[in-house]
């Protein structure tokens, strides 16, 4: 089920709002997409909230100059590996990975946590999402149209009992895997059909490299510059597909 939570404003908002989030950034040499994602985080309107910032064996230490920021070094190892280290540190009843390059609506976070709060049975709350300029929608949570294509970003607030370990082997599609895994567990998650982030397109890698879905098919796939690209996301993709039978 699709929810659009309102908040209404005459309504006492302490019981909502008292559970700790914990924010956990994974970055890798991009201090300034960083600041962006800080500045955003700033401006939630949920106020109890932690943040731990993972750097990722960067090229120049990562550090920032903000209260209830916590920032923890080691050695490169992934993305995967930056979030497990994160949550191992993380104290929060409900846990969101945010990455470096996102920044978000203001009511990001009160609104996922409200929505989970009237919805006891789901694990887990995401939304739509923009990337750079362009609207990227998820939909409504469905183990069989999951299985097919991934729709859900790891930017989604999650309950701390039902957070599972990213797999560190992963290169790519590693929140793809996270949500079949938990899927396959009995946990769902539930749709806020509003764009309440953005991504910023960096062109390194994951969904910032992201290609229109007909660079996939003849002839587009054998172009130059684009081929190099599909085949590694067929060769990424076979090994989710393997992972969980798909």
């Amino acid at each position: 089920m699709a929810v659009k939570p309102i908040l209404d404003n005459a309504q006492s908002v302490t019981y909502y709002m008292n559970d700790l989030i914990s924010i956990i950034i994974p970055v890798y040499n991009h201090a300034d997409a960083l600041e962006r994602a800080r500045a955003s985080i700033a401006k939630q309107s949920y106020a109890n909230i932690e943040v731990i910032v993972v750097d990722d064996g960067s090229d120049v230490p990562v550090t920032v100059d903000a209260d209830g920021m916590t920032v923890v070094r080691q050695e490169n190892a992934g993305a995967p590996a930056a979030r497990n280290k994160g949550f191992a540190l993380s104290k929060g009843a409900f846990v969101i990975f945010w990455d470096a390059d996102i920044t978000a609506e203001a009511e990001m976070l009160e609104k996922m946590h409200h929505v989970l709060q009237l919805h006891p049975e789901a694990a887990y709350a995401y939304s739509n999402f923009c990337f750079g300029e362009r609207k990227m929608p998820a939909k409504v949570f469905d183990i069989e149209a999951l299985k097919i294509t991934n729709y859900i970003t790891s930017t989604s607030l999650i309950r701390r009992e039902s957070v599972i370990p990213w797999d560190e082997t992963l290169h790519r599609f590693q929140d793809w895997d996270v949500w079949l895994t938990m899927a396959e567990q009995g946990s769902k998650g539930i749709w806020i059909p509003e764009y309440l982030f953005t991504i910023e397109p960096r062109g390194h890698g994951g969904i910032s490299t992201w290609l229109p879905s007909f660079a996939y098919k003849p002839p587009w796939r054998w172009f130059p510059g684009i081929h190099k690209q599909v085949i590694a996301y067929e060769k990424a993709r076979s090994v989710i597909e393997k992972k969980h039978s798909l």
